[in-house]
């Protein structure tokens, strides 16, 4: 048998069902012999009741005959043969002198008391009490154990003589012995198919263990789509409902694992691609200059404003990734404050009217309340909304308005260029995510992205909506 756990199952039950058996066994056989006994006392003792009546009338009769007890002893004598013949057991009397006088189809010798069975003259004594009474012992003279019941003659309400009913005990203890080989065949046949359920059933027990055994082992290789399929309202079920839980998670894991490292990939490639241009330019610009290609003023200063730009480029893109880095560190702590959320937009909207002036754009506020306190980091939420609103301007047209409103603590910024399509709205707020345009080529896709760590850090909801051609609102929920 494959199944350790099944052996030891069927192994269990059996024993247990033997141990049973025999406990079962030994009971049955006590009881059995014991309500024999019982049964064939009862019998004994009818029978010994019904002989010393008709011993009392008959001795009665003869002693009123002036015969006395022993006379008449041809009569007597063939009376108690008869009476021998009739109980189916010994029949003794005995006389209030202790002697034994008694005529059995052995023969017709007289005995002594030294013949009855063991305790026989305890069963005597009460007798001559008064009482019926049972002894069980060995008797010498039948050779074998025996029953013994003793029951008192009398005659006018005197005892004159006692009935002993000797009775052997081997008919008990074979019908003892029939019944042990009737439990015994009983038992045995019981055993049988008690084993051959036992081991069925700790197959069928052990089959869900089985199959989570398979299950955990393809986990382990790395199979996390497997299932246990064991479906029990028990503990076992419990175990394989847990299993699955794992499975599902692990595979859920796995995946986020792969998307991370997908991320990160993405990441290397996209930090190289925006590092390269600046870098290369800076080198070029450099080498030309040291190379004396370029000797005319007028070129020289170009060059220098090239690398200038291209150098304050590089200083964005480190100070974002730096941004991007402290917000998505656990160990960095945000310095929490009471504000006023109506202050800090105002500030922003000032801030990026300067942007917005060079493309003739209005920026419009309207808020429901002159004082909504929040608690937060004045910088951080400052930085958030100028970089949705730098957005805003970046991608709306020359002389376009942008809205800025806030009410019932959210806080609105609505602007009317050319819309972010629905293939690229899922994606936004990814690392160095791009929308390819003349607008955004000068973006580093790190803005969309450090806004929404400095959302999460403040428990605030950003929600984006956004038509082709109309305009795209950020609604952010405080």
């Amino acid at each position: 048998m494959k199944s350790k756990i099944a052996l030891k199952l069927a192994l269990y039950f059996s024993a247990v069902l033997l141990l049973f058996a025999f406990i079962i066994g030994a009971i049955f056989i006590t009881l059995f012999r014991a309500q024999t006994i019982k049964e064939h006392k009862n019998d004994l003792e009818a029978r010994a009741a019904s002989i010393a009546v008709a011993l009392s009338d008959y001795m009665g009769s003869t002693s009123s005959g002036g015969k006395g007890m022993m006379s008449g002893m041809g009569g007597y004598g063939a009376y108690l043969r008869f009476i021998d013949d009739i109980a189916m057991a010994d029949v003794w009397i005995v006389d209030e002198n202790l002697n034994l006088i008694t005529s059995s189809p052995m023969s017709s010798e007289e005995y002594n008391y030294a013949d009855l069975p063991e305790d026989a003259d305890q069963v005597v004594k009460e007798v001559f009490k008064g009482n019926t009474t049972f002894s069980e012992g060995f008797s010498s003279l039948l050779n074998a154990p025996t029953l013994t019941v003793g029951t008192p003659i009398t005659i006018d309400g005197q005892i004159v003589g006692a009935i002993l009913l000797h009775s052997p005990v081997e008919g008990i203890d074979d019908a003892t012995l029939r019944g042990i080989g009737i439990l015994a065949v009983s038992v045995s046949a019981a055993l049988i198919l008690s084993a051959i359920l036992s081991v069925f059933f700790a197959l069928v027990f052990t089959k869900p263990l089985n199959k989570i055994k398979n299950t955990a082992l393809l986990l382990a290789d790395g199979d996390y789509t497997v299932q246990t399929d064991v479906r029990q309202k028990d503990e076992i079920g419990e175990l394989a409902g847990a299993i699955d839980i794992l499975s599902g998670k692990l595979l859920l894991a796995k995946r986020e694992s792969d998307n991370l490292d997908k991320l990160r990939r993405d990441f290397v490639a996209n930090i190289s691609h925006e590092l390269k241009t600046p870098v290369t330019v800076i080198r070029g610009s450099l080498e030309a200059l040291c190379d004396g290609v370029v000797t005319e003023p007028e070129q020289v200063n170009n060059y220098h404003r090239q690398m200038l730009s291209e150098s304050l480029s590089l200083q964005r893109l480190v100070n974002d990734l730096l941004d991007l880095s402290k917000l998505q560190s656990s160990d960095f702590v945000i310095e929490m404050q009471e504000l006023n959320l109506c202050d800090i937009l105002s500030d922003v909207a000032r801030s990026a009217s300067h942007l917005a002036q060079d493309k003739n754009i209005e920026i419009r506020q309207t808020f429901d309340t002159q004082s909504l306190l929040v608690l937060g980091d004045y910088g951080r939420l400052r930085q958030m909304f100028f970089i949705i609103l730098d957005n805003a301007v970046k991608f709306s047209p020359v002389g376009s308005k942008i809205d800025i409103s806030l009410k019932d603590r959210t806080v609105s910024i609505i602007d009317h260029g050319k819309g972010i399509s629905e293939d690229d709205l899922p994606y936004i707020f990814d690392r160095f995510y791009k929308v390819r345009s003349e607008q955004n080529k000068s973006g580093s896709g790190l803005g969309l992205a450090i806004a929404k760590q400095i959302a999460d850090r403040h428990g605030v909801e950003i929600l984006v909506s956004s038509r082709l051609g109309i305009g795209t609102e950020f609604k952010m929920k405080l």
